[in-house]
């Protein structure tokens, strides 16, 4: 009898222990609805954000409700080597975040002979020296401060942009809207192609400022500019492998494609490591590769450039886990690589 007592009172202690264990395990609201009100109206007057009704407004929340339930119970619950956190897009649903801040058109057609890489490219001339261990252009004054696409799907103009300041090394900060009104072959902030951009700077014979010629967050008529503040006579298509990208890294900054639509994450990215465990390689997104590095604990990153503002990621730069062992490279960073020439 007495045993039989013990027996059945260690079986409700296990299940005592084992719901806790689902309980903590489970995603759950980590705030009460009050206190997530409140922190919808303080994120709203931090970012400006009206709404037209009160019906849009309770979309709005509760879209935010959820998206703040998943930021806080990946933080607490996930032993992931980053951090995700409110910003500006923490009111948008997937759907709409991706249709109007990403971007990136795959190219129909594949580059011509006299544009890809040439097949000796890489052992001409990166393997005569070591690429260094890290580098970060940034510090070496060829990097422009981040840019803001807004509400236009025109990452390829600002990836291109960033690419051409790189090896212009002039520090002059360059027209994307140049690029998003005149480069006919692409969709404007329907989306595009860094390389088409860089076929348009060719033939232009270089391209203008941005103080000449400023953003407008929407496609216009293309104009000509005079000033010309940079110019390219080429690019190349790096070869798909995570190497080949180092040693182009080592060279100049780099234009690449990610997939930054699977999932939430992404978007709400604010600080670490971002994981290739969290991306595919179904290309959305236009950014640029700046640099390379390992971090304290050992984790080698690609230092990534974006187009969505300083309040986004780690003032506007994300840190994308490298050497993942696949061809294509973290989040497909490297498939559609690319980087303008100058002779």
């Amino acid at each position: 009898m007495a045993l039989s007592l013990q027996i059945t009172k260690l079986v409700i202690t296990l299940l005592m222990i084992l719901g806790t264990w689902v309980s903590q395990a489970m995603p759950r609201p980590l705030l009460n609805a009050e206190a997530i009100a409140e922190k919808h109206e303080q994120w709203m007057a931090r970012h400006g954000r009206t709404y037209h009704d009160n019906a849009e407004k309770e979309r709005r929340f509760q879209i935010f409700k959820n998206n703040l339930d998943y930021i806080e119970n990946f933080n607490k619950a996930f032993n992931k080597t980053y951090k995700l956190g409110l910003n500006k897009f923490s009111d948008l649903s997937e759907e709409e975040f991706v249709t109007t801040y990403n971007g990136y058109e795959m190219p129909t057609t594949l580059p011509t002979a006299n544009t890809t890489v040439k097949p000796t490219f890489f052992s001409n001339y990166y393997n005569q020296d070591e690429v260094p261990e890290s580098i970060d252009w940034r510090e070496n004054g060829v990097v422009t401060s981040v840019k803001n696409q807004g509400e236009c799907g025109c990452c390829w103009a600002f990836s291109a942009v960033a690419a051409v300041e790189g090896i212009a090394g002039n520090g002059a900060s360059l027209s994307a809207q140049q690029l998003l009104d005149c480069v006919g072959d692409n969709s404007g902030c329907g989306g595009g192609t860094m390389i088409k951009a860089f076929e348009y700077i060719v033939q232009n014979q270089g391209i203008v400022s941005d103080t000449d010629y400023p953003y407008e967050q929407t496609q216009e008529m293309c104009r000509s500019g005079s000033n010309v503040a940079a110019r390219i006579t080429g690019y190349e298509s790096v070869i798909q492998s995570e190497e080949a990208l180092k040693r182009a890294v080592a060279k100049q900054p780099i234009s690449v494609a990610i997939d930054a639509s699977s999932g939430p994450n992404f978007k709400s990215y604010i600080s670490g490591v971002f994981s290739a465990e969290d991306c595919g390689t179904h290309l959305t997104h236009a950014v640029t590769l700046v640099g390379y590095g390992t971090t304290e604990d050992g984790t080698k990153y690609w230092l990534v450039k974006n187009s969505w503002g300083e309040e986004w990621g780690e003032s506007g730069y994300m840190r994308l886990q490298r050497e993942v062992g696949a061809m294509e490279g973290p989040c497909g960073i490297a498939m559609q690589a690319s980087y303008p020439t100058l002779d």
